[in-house]
């Protein structure tokens, strides 16, 4: 039976999640990519896991991976990969990581290997899957907690930094910041778990770290645009992703 393009995401980031939950732990050698950066054992053997899945799956497609680069043609349908987002944490022992395949414009998956949940579209609605029930996603502002990357590069600075956001009386007033340094918070704003969703960067649509969160936020009506309020896509500037327009109203107006 052939699967359709949500399948293939489900498939191949549950193969990954599955891989890091077994290295979970472990001693894991260390891959130095520079700049203080590095992956780990499991970054690579997931990456492996998920791109075996698309290879019989999908053997035409092109493949970005964020340990092995460009796989395939790249100039068709791409797949955009980050096999476990949080590398630091998974390594100091926290299970906040996120395991994101994406079909760029297309079906995406978030999955988070601890929390026992797979966030995902097929390119029109998103939902969540727990086991083998699936629930469409509703997002909520309701529990004012905002996420912030905090990572460099901040290519804004210092005419803006997203830090900045965080000492303004007004963010204090009506919304409490959260940092958990995963990309699985992206999703969490889909989820209703998060309010919103804070980012400097470039494109981050075409960013391996953030396509598959972005394409389920997008899917379940939240609202995203980069730091100047603009459509997402080449030449945009950082992410505020919004459970609704109200919060990303009140958003963009401490970040002018």
């Amino acid at each position: 039976m052939n699967l359709s393009d949500s399948d293939v995401a489900l498939a191949a980031a549950t193969a990954g999640a599955a891989v890091v939950r077994d290295m979970y732990g472990t001693r894991l050698d260390r891959v130095d990519k520079g700049g203080g950066d590095f992956a780990t054992a499991a970054d690579l053997a997931a990456e492996q896991a998920i791109l075996d899945v698309i290879r019989r799956e999908r053997p035409a497609d092109g493949f970005l991976g964020e340990e092995n680069g460009q796989i395939g043609d790249a100039t068709g349908r791409q797949w955009l990969v980050d096999p476990l987002c949080g590398t630091l944490n998974y390594a100091a022992g926290m299970r906040v990581v996120a395991v994101n395949v994406g079909l760029s414009g297309g079906a995406s998956a978030v999955a988070d290997p601890f929390g026992g949940e797979v966030y995902y579209t097929d390119g029109v609605t998103a939902r969540v899957r727990r086991g083998d029930a699936d629930e469409v996603l509703a997002p909520s502002a309701a529990n004012g907690l905002v996420e912030f990357n905090l990572d460099a590069p901040f290519p804004s600075a210092p005419a803006f930094r997203v830090a900045r956001v965080l000492a303004d009386t007004r963010f204090i007033e009506r919304f409490r910041p959260r940092v958990v340094s995963s990309t699985l918070a992206v999703a969490w704003v889909a989820a209703g778990k998060r309010a919103a969703y804070l980012s400097d960067g470039g494109d981050l649509t075409a960013s391996v770290h953030f396509a598959a969160g972005l394409a389920v936020c997008r899917d379940a009506g939240c609202v995203l645009t980069d730091l100047d309020g603009e459509p997402l896509g080449p030449g945009a500037r950082g992410l505020v992703a919004a459970a609704d327009a109200e919060t990303h109203a009140a958003l963009m107006e401490l970040i002018a």
